[in-house]
């Protein structure tokens, strides 16, 4: 390796190490509901979302509860990206015309998505539509991230409180985790 190499390493290391204090601060202020600089423009955003859904955000929820409020959304999910690759040459938004992918296909994609692991075994924009993209695929990955995120709170709230029989609200993380963090 020559200088500039271990020099691009240095600053590489240094971009991402040096505001992880202020971004891990951030996000704990987020999580726990805290206020934050975002918060005069995105609390209402965040209250609307709570409302439209009908959620108690001040509720929260068992590890049974916030598992089974898990399994549900991504359940959910799940269906409903299958049923969009599946259905796509039915649906709008698809001047290619193309056709929806085989079941195989579809279910694989589905699962890789919602997991996070985004794997693809088709090629693109040759064959999965606009719709198929934006509704599904795009979505997926903000809240795929978004419950991997959830998912951390909630352990880290359960090592942190110990004998608490609540690890906060499965909704509220979700939605402050996209919210916040990843919109």
């Amino acid at each position: 390796m020559h200088s500039h190499d271990y020099a691009l390493l240095l600053a590489f290391f240094a971009i991402v190490l040096l505001p992880a204090p202020w971004l891990g601060r951030f996000y704990f202020k987020v999580m726990e509901g805290q206020r934050t600089w975002l918060s005069p423009l995105l609390g209402p955003v965040e209250q609307g979302c709570y409302r439209l859904a009908g959620v108690n955000a001040s509720q929260e929820q068992n590890w049974r509860q916030y598992t089974l409020a898990l399994v549900a959304f991504n359940l959910a999910g799940f269906l409903l990206l299958f049923a969009v690759l599946l259905l796509q040459g039915y649906l709008p938004l698809n001047p290619q015309h193309l056709p929806g992918q085989e079941w195989s296909l579809a279910f694989n994609t589905a699962v890789s998505f919602i997991t996070n692991t985004n794997w693809q075994a088709y090629s693109g924009e040759a064959s999965v539509s606009y719709l198929s993209q934006m509704l599904g695929l795009t979505v997926q990955n903000f809240v795929s991230a978004a419950t991997g995120l959830a998912v951390l709170v909630a352990l880290c709230r359960g090592i942190a409180r110990r004998s608490a029989n609540t690890l906060g609200n499965f909704w509220v993380d979700m939605t402050r985790a996209t919210l916040y963090g990843l919109l």
